[in-house]
Order: structure tokens, then C-alpha cells, then sequence
């Protein structure tokens, strides 16, 4: 009885143990390389600066004053806010008080002088201000408009102490509109005096420029500090960094599917440009730019693009 029960459960037990066999899946010891698609760039030589940006705001140094030589009421104005004015030009018609009380328009039969005289301009220039009106009453002496010169048109440009031995005169800027555009400058001159509160020194640049431009427009002037003739610069997106930002690094190509991590120090940086300062790369030394974020120390890659030369 109890060789049976044995054969009986020895039967499904080897049953099984074959079948577990024949059903256990093969495993496939070939890895996959997975390949991360990027664009190669060369290092470029050339010239670079680094530049130092600061506030500046314009302003018009030559302005002057058109009063009136006598009490009275204003008959007539020639001119509005804004306009061009020349030299001589009458811009208001005054009328004294004391023919404005007369009844008649009768000639002074000696002086033959009705009661009105004109003011005019006493330089070319804009109408920056306007403060009298037709009919307005003006006592001698009363300002009616002030003449802003247009050639006197300058940027004030307030530089902190520290930093203005970059600021030197006669030397060429950049200076930067609001509107994105950009004019050429020259530093003309620098005031022999330091803000008492902010501590910093007004330097006069002088724009080169057909465009009218209003007062108290605020800009930005760019001034070179360092000057590469010969520096070896790459892409901002070709240098890497870590969060702190105190290593930096390029993915540089060993050949067509490899690329390695190469530690560099940087030089002076433009808005898209870094100066690679070492190591020396060479011309013809393939550097990745798009798809290296993220990449292991030694990567395989595809390059997605021609070979950059």
C-alpha cells in the first residue's frame, strides 16, 4: 500500500519538475546602449570683451529761458510744446497793460508804437516748456517758454566710485534704448564732483545718433572693461555647471558615439559667448552644444547634425 501511495505522488511531482523546465524563460545577456541624439560646435578665436553695464538717464545741458521784457497780456503764441524753434523767431505777441486799457487801436502819434511787441527765440532749440496762454496776464520778467538746445543733447551717466577707473573719456560705448536698439557713444567728460548720498560720479556721454530723443529717457550703457583680441570662446549651452556653479565642464567628442567629461575654467563671458581658458582645444576638437545636460562622465551619443569643422 505504501509503494503505491509513493509511485502514486512520485508521477505529478516529476511531471512538474519537467515542466517547470521546459516552460523557464531564457534571459538575454545583450545589453542595450541606448545613444543620445546632440549637435556638435567648435571652439571659436577671435576678439571678446567683457562689458560693464550702468544706468544712465539724457537730459539737455543747454536750456534757455524766454521771459517777457514787460507786463502785460499774451495776444498771440506762435509756437506749441515740442516744437522746433530758430534763432530770431517771434514766438509770442505781448500787449501792454496800458494799451490793453485803451479804448482805441490808434497809433501813438510820436513813439508810433500800437502797444504790442514780440519776444523771440534766443537760440535754436525744442520747446521743452510752455507756461503761458493766449490771454494770460505776464509780469515783467515772467517766464513764457524754455528752449532746450538740441546739440547739447547728452546722457548723464552715474557711475559708483568703485568702478570708475573703467570709465575713461574719450573712449567709444554702447548705449541700450529701452526699445531694444542701440546707439553708438563717446564718453566726453566726467563732473570733478561724487554724489554726497550715492557715492557715485557723473560721467557725459554723447550719442551719435539721427533720432530725436526725449529728456529723462532712461537707458543702459555698456562699456568694455576686458579686451581678448585671441580669446578661445565657446557657446553658453556647450559650458555646463553643477547647482552651486563652482565647476564647470564640456562633453567633448572621443569619436563618432562617445563623448567624456572635460573640467574647464572659464574666462570672460558676453551674452552668448564664455571664454574657455583652459584646456587649449583645438580647432578641429568637437564639442557637444544641444542634448549634453544630464550626461554620464563618459556617454554614448549620436550626432544629429554634420560634422562641425
Amino acid at each position: 500500500m505504501n509503494r503505491f501511495l509513493i509511485a502514486t505522488f512520485s508521477i505529478p511531482l516529476l511531471l512538474l519538475v519537467h515542466s517547470c523546465n521546459h516552460q523557464a524563460p531564457q534571459t538575454d545577456n545583450t545589453s542595450v546602449n541606448s545613444k543620445t541624439p546632440v549637435t556638435v560646435t567648435n571652439i571659436t578665436l577671435g576678439t571678446m570683451s567683457d562689458s560693464l553695464s550702468l544706468t544712465a538717464v539724457s537730459s539737455f545741458l543747454k536750456k534757455n529761458s524766454l521771459k517777457s521784457s514787460a507786463a502785460g497780456y499774451v495776444e498771440k503764441v506762435n509756437v506749441r510744446l515740442g516744437d522746433h524753434v530758430n534763432k530770431d523767431q517771434t514766438l509770442f505777441i505781448i500787449k501792454t497793460k496800458e494799451s490793453a486799457a485803451l479804448s482805441t487801436n490808434a497809433l501813438d502819434s510820436i513813439l508810433n508804437f500800437n502797444g504790442e511787441f514780440g519776444i523771440h527765440a534766443s537760440s535754436s532749440g525744442i520747446i521743452t516748456q510752455l507756461e503761458k496762454q493766449e490771454g494770460d496776464y505776464v509780469a515783467d520778467g515772467d517766464l513764457l517758454c524754455t528752449i532746450a538746445q538740441e546739440s547739447s543733447f547728452i546722457f548723464m551717466l552715474n557711475v559708483p566710485f568703485e568702478l570708475n577707473r573703467y570709465i575713461l573719456e574719450n573712449s567709444p560705448c554702447t548705449i541700450l534704448l529701452p526699445d531694444k536698439s542701440t546707439i553708438k557713444g563717446l564718453i566726453s567728460s566726467r563732473m570733478p564732483v561724487v554724489d554726497a548720498v550715492s557715492q557715485t560720479q557723473a560721467f557725459l556721454v554723447k550719442a551719435f545718433t539721427n533720432r530725436s530723443l526725449p529728456e529723462n529717457l532712461i537707458v543702459t550703457i555698456q562699456v568694455a572693461k576686458n579686451v581678448l583680441n585671441h580669446a578661445r570662446s565657446l557657446p553658453k549651452e556647450a559650458v555646463l555647471t553643477n547647482e552651486s556653479e563652482d565647476n564647470f565642464w564640456v562633453m567633448k567628442l572621443l569619436n563618432d558615439s562617445t563623448a567624456i567629461k572635460v573640467p574647464v575654467v572659464r574666462g570672460i563671458e558676453t551674452n552668448s559667448r564664455v571664454e574657455i581658458r583652459t584646456p587649449v582645444f583645438s580647432d578641429t576638437d568637437r564639442i557637444l552644444l544641444t542634448g549634453n545636460y544630464g550626461l554620464p562622465d563618459t556617454a554614448n551619443i549620436l550626432i544629429t547634425q554634420p560634422k562641425a569643422q
